[in-house]
């Protein structure tokens, strides 16, 4: 896929993305009996330090859900927080990278979870020269996955299953994937901030093993 965003973790790249999300109309869910929680998708300096890339990560295997799964930094919304300051705190905690309000460049839609969680996420300006220290309790590692992984011509990948009338969406990533929700949430980050589209992913479904 052809995009003319600017690879470089530059100031030209974080107005090419907060232009692009400033456009989007972003879309809210509410839900009784349904937690809140919030995730960081965060653009850093990749490993070669020339492109900018995004942080994912590697779960714990001693975590008691979700375990040694894909994930971006993120949890639930404690008390009295917006979704902002949990995904900067989580953010924190998980990857050892304090930002703050200032970095944040803005929203893209909440997405309702088979597991009963609505995950809003924030998109976040980590910027170069960024040191990534993984939380052994909550992380197995930690990741920089260059943006170009995520306009692959194969991505993304649909499948069909009988127990639901809308796909399951994966993204590939190096030899690998990853999967709704995380995949739902990055493949709008790419289709939204990326190319400028108004793309909408609520309907995606996710995995059996998300379902819990």
């Amino acid at each position: 896929m052809k995009s003319n965003y600017p690879p470089a973790c530059s100031e030209e790249l974080y107005q090419h993305l907060k232009n692009n999300i400033q456009k989007f109309d972003i879309r809210t869910h509410h839900g009784s009996g349904l937690k809140h929680a919030a995730v960081a998708i965060t653009i850093v300096e990749a490993d070669n330090g020339e492109d900018a890339a995004i942080i994912l990560t590697l779960r714990s295997s001693k975590l008691k859900n979700h375990s040694g799964q894909w994930a971006l930094p993120g949890g639930r919304i404690d008390p009295g927080e917006t979704p902002e300051q949990t995904a900067l705190r989580e953010l924190s905690e998980e990857v050892g990278l304090t930002l703050d309000k200032e970095n944040i460049i803005g929203r893209l839609d909440d997405y309702t979870t088979r597991s009963g969680y609505i995950m809003t996420p924030i998109v976040v300006w980590g910027g170069t020269n960024t040191k990534l220290i993984p939380n052994p309790a909550e992380v197995s590692s930690v990741h920089r996955i260059q943006i170009e992984e995520l306009l692959r011509p194969d991505s993304p990948i649909l499948e069909d299953i009988p127990e639901s009338s809308h796909p399951v969406l994966y993204m590939p990533i190096g030899s690998s994937w990853i999967a709704a929700p995380t995949a739902a949430l990055i493949y709008q980050f790419r289709e939204v901030a990326i190319l400028g589209n108004h793309t909408r992913v609520a309907d995606f479904e996710q995995p059996y093993f998300a379902w819990r």
